[in-house]
């Protein structure tokens, strides 16, 4: 009991020199030692972010979502990206950070379940519905042609979509897996195109960012500004809708048809990758 009480204002010491030091000091100690008290002052140092992660998605989500809840399931998140952040993959820790964290919290609202069976069941089928469409005519189909598809009429489709747009099952970060290097890996991450990969993995990510990027640039244009408002300037829906001078909710509509798309794309890079 002595000893600790002994240690405790030396650890205090040991903490404040710690907070003194920059990312570029703190980093290679901790991946030396893996000492806790280096990853609190880096954890604490970024606890904002995961704030910041979390009003992001819960601008998305229904009222009855804690947002508490969500800043637990991204403190988790960032936890996880220190312990497997790898600096020697030039990708800057804010941005993977960033990855994980807002992966922590979709993983979580996922494990909960809350998203009505009846809402799931329709995701899966206008998810196939487009799948279908896009690989049979070759070209990303418009919001009438699916509605027809569908037998519904468009004010039908575009209350489907109200409905479940809020759904956290959607998102540009959700994983996809790798065949070469077997690693999860979020669009985002294949889309930074990090250096420090060996060659066959280095091919195979350029083919999907390729893949990726062609897709987006094939969306119809308020989708893909609401792709690169949302995830690449870091805006919220809000501010999105604003800046396309769009309700809220139809920012989110938007959203929901980009991220359909570009998953349906991403199954059939997988395919391709794993066959």
């Amino acid at each position: 009991m002595q000893e600790t009480q002994e240690r405790q204002p030396g650890a205090i010491r040991e903490k404040k020199r710690l907070e003194q030091l920059s990312e570029e000091e703190l980093w290679p100690d901790y991946l030396k030692t893996r000492d806790p008290l280096i990853r609190e002052v880096i954890a604490e140092r970024y606890a904002p972010l995961v704030k910041y992660v979390a009003a992001k998605v819960a601008s998305g989500l229904p009222q009855s979502i804690e947002f508490d809840d969500l800043i637990g399931y991204g403190a988790f998140g960032l936890i996880d990206a220190i312990e497997k952040y790898d600096p020697g993959r030039n990708t800057k820790f804010k941005t993977y950070a960033v990855t994980r964290i807002r992966g922590a919290i979709f993983d979580n609202l996922r494990d909960e379940d809350w998203v009505p069976r009846s809402v799931r069941q329709k995701i899966k089928d206008l998810e196939s519905v487009i799948n279908s469409m896009e690989n049979r005519l070759g070209r990303t189909v418009e919001d009438t042609e699916i509605a027809e598809e569908m037998g519904v009429s468009i004010d039908e489709f575009h209350d489907l979509m109200r409905r479940i747009n809020c759904t956290p099952m959607l998102s540009l970060n959700d994983t996809s897996h790798s065949s070469k290097d077997h690693e999860r890996l979020s669009l985002t991450e294949l889309l930074e195109s990090p250096a420090s990969l060996n060659p066959d993995s280095i091919v195979e990510r350029e083919e999907i960012r390729r893949m990726v990027y062609d897709v987006i640039q094939a969306l119809p244009e308020k989708e893909k500004k609401v792709l690169i408002l949302y995830y690449y300037e870091d805006l919220t829906l809000k501010e999105i809708g604003q800046v396309l001078e769009v309700t809220e909710s139809r920012v989110s509509q938007l959203h929901t048809k980009a991220i359909y798309r570009l998953r349906t794309k991403l199954e059939r890079v997988r395919a391709s990758l794993m066959t």
